[in-house]
């Protein structure tokens, strides 16, 4: 690195977290997830104003590869936990009804989403149609699971039975959400001499599983050792496994995310590392992937055509999301209002819609008008959800927190 670009990529950062951070608040006064703001700031820094004359100035064509290393970086933290926070205990007691809600709200907009790309493969396809098809459903099906876990926080309504069904079915769909963007992955990314390490994913995991998991709880519970050693210890693991899966020709996503399901679940430790590794990755490095990912946002691009694509792409994404999980809902006689709070609820997509379309842009599934139309879905779906529930769940709904969860 030469003397310049150490100075220019230092301001680009002070840039970054002054911006993100203003516009976070910003959109928690308009009582909304400051993702919205973060994602927003990598938006405005991108290529939309001024046709990208301020990101040539700001983010100069010779740092950006700099900043998108680190920007991988908080993207590997924000997937660990991800896994990490995922509680699969939280099915019990309430299995079938949240299997159903899972499947229901996947199954709808995933298949209209696959029958949409249809009509835009021609157009935005560059070459794997099955692979475009599989994704373009999987992006239209996803709900974000951490930022509906700080919506509910945010409103109170953790404990409520419509809280603990959409946090469990979020958990599932994350989960199956994961699991067909993998698959994307390996019909669409391992094309090339190394493709067969895909194979080795199922042993890897059941590794990480079965013998690692074991250690990790030997390593991470020795008294003498201090909190920064077993950091230490986490964050390694973390790495490796990242490592591991991008040199398996899968997405180095999908080693942090299993590596984060498979940390022992010690409530002590989880929140340790959590309060050790969110800030880091939450304050900087994930505005910064924001900006990476802005930069590939250009709304000039999006024309009268491009417009009627981003109504069909916005009606299957809402419709199908509503409607299946809806119509799931209502078979374990849920009430309408908490099935339509739920539907609501799991119609948030956030910043895990965001890391699944950049795989995609990097893959070749995307191109850029069609990512920056998704990005617009995925601002769109975040920010109704606070408006929505006010309307359809308002706190004077709220159930004690002792009632019994829907089964």
């Amino acid at each position: 690195m030469t003397a310049r670009q150490v100075v220019v990529l230092f301001l680009d950062l002070a840039v970054v977290l002054v911006l993100a951070r203003g516009l976070g608040a910003l959109a928690r006064r308009l009582d909304q997830p400051a993702v919205i703001g973060e994602i927003l700031a990598g938006i405005l820094l991108g290529p939309t104003l001024f046709h990208g004359a301020v990101t040539r100035a700001v983010f100069p064509p010779d740092v950006r590869p700099l900043l998108s290393g680190l920007a991988d970086v908080g993207v590997a933290l924000f997937m660990f936990l991800v896994g990490l926070d995922l509680d699969l205990g939280a099915l019990r007691g309430r299995a079938r009804a949240t299997i159903t809600v899972s499947v229901g709200s996947m199954v709808v907009p995933f298949g209209l989403g696959f029958l949409l790309a249809t009509s835009l493969a021609g157009q935005h396809a560059p070459g794997h149609r099955l692979g475009f098809s599989l994704f373009l459903g999987t992006a239209m099906a996803v709900t974000a699971f951490p930022v509906l876990a700080r919506i509910l926080d945010d409103r109170r309504m953790t404990r409520t039975p419509v809280g603990r069904l959409a946090l469990a079915g979020a958990a599932v769909c994350d989960v199956l959400a994961w699991s067909c963007l993998a698959l994307v992955v390996t019909l669409v990314g391992g094309t090339g001499q190394a493709s067969w390490r895909v194979v080795l994913l199922a042993p890897f995991a059941a590794v990480l599983f079965g013998l690692g998991r074991p250690i990790l709880k030997k390593l991470l519970g020795r008294p003498g050792d201090s909190a920064r050693t077993q950091l230490a210890v986490v964050l390694a693991g973390l790495l490796v496994c990242a490592a591991v899966s991008e040199w398996m020709t899968l997405h180095f996503i999908f080693g942090a995310f299993l590596f984060g399901l498979a940390l022992p679940r010690n409530d002590g430790l989880r929140r340790q590392v959590t309060d050790r590794v969110e800030p880091v990755s939450s304050v900087l490095l994930l505005p910064l992937y924001f900006l990476v990912a802005g930069l590939n946002v250009d709304l000039t691009r999006v024309g009268t055509a491009e417009l009627t694509e981003l109504g069909w792409i916005l009606l299957v994404a809402v419709g199908g999301k509503l409607l299946g999980t809806f119509a799931a809902a209502r078979m374990h006689r849920v009430g309408a209002r908490e099935a339509g709070t739920l539907a609501v609820l799991m119609n948030t997509r956030g910043l895990t819609e965001l890391v699944i379309l950049t795989v995609g842009l990097d893959l070749g599934v995307l191109d850029q008008t069609l990512y920056t139309m998704m990005v617009v879905m995925a601002v769109v779906t975040t920010v109704a959800t606070g408006p929505l529930l006010r309307v359809l769940y308002p706190r004077r709904h709220f159930l004690p927190d002792v009632a019994e969860p829907v089964r």
